[in-house]
């Protein structure tokens, strides 16, 4: 299966924090526990795919604040 057929093929979704106005990433979790995120305006636009590691460790630095402006 191709990196494209499994993009549209893929299930994604919103965060539950997303607002409906607001400028949104939608997630999919791929074959090989890969994930993909993409722009939710464009949703046919490009998709950046990532190892499980790098999904990890962004969401991690995520839950423990590392992205809030101080």
């Amino acid at each position: 299966m191709s990196v494209n057929s499994e993009l549209s093929e893929a299930n994604w979704f919103k965060s539950t924090y997303s607002q409906p106005q607001g400028e949104c990433v939608e997630v999919a979790f791929l074959p090989d526990s890969r994930v993909g995120v993409r722009d939710s305006k464009n949703p046919t636009g490009p998709a950046h795919i990532f190892p499980p590691h790098a999904w990890d460790a962004f969401t991690e630095a995520v839950r423990s604040g590392r992205f809030e402006r101080g």
